[in-house]
């Protein structure tokens, strides 16, 4: 009998990355290239593309450096979705804040935090920094 144990089965790796300008016009392009690739692999669009519109918005106006790109990855590995953001200004990291009730902005990582299973921040070979956030693609396997 030639059976292989759930350990010794090969892990299907998707991914897909792209270099976009750091501009609103770029954010909006990142959250529209990776709906479609999400289509394609046949996963469930949202709350995917809300984090992916906030890292990219976020990258494109608190990253952006004149001349310098960011660039969005996709990795699918088992059950998890891993949306990677990577700019080009290290010095400048993600801070969580409650803003004030009546401010205009300041609000996106508290939604990164509340739809991602997890989220970070991994520091580059300067001047990159890479913010990430995870989605379980599948169902979590019951606890007993």
């Amino acid at each position: 009998m030639n059976q292989k144990s759930a350990a010794e089965l090969p892990t299907r790796v998707r991914n897909f990355s792209v270099q976009l300008s750091p501009t609103p016009r770029g954010a909006r392009l990142a959250r529209l290239l990776a709906t479609e690739q999400l289509r394609a692999w046949g996963l469930p669009l949202d709350p995917a593309r809300q984090l992916i519109a906030e890292l990219a918005s976020n990258a494109a106006a608190h990253g952006r450096v004149p001349g310098r790109d960011f660039r969005l990855t996709l990795y699918v590995v088992g059950g998890t979705l891993r949306i990677e953001v990577t700019d080009t200004r290290a010095e400048r990291l993600p801070d969580v804040r409650t803003p004030a009730p009546d401010a205009e902005s300041g609000r996106g990582l508290l939604l990164v935090e509340a739809l991602a299973d997890r989220w970070g921040v991994t520091e580059g070979r300067f001047p990159r920094k890479t913010v990430w956030a995870e989605l379980r693609c599948t169902p979590p396997e019951p606890t007993f």
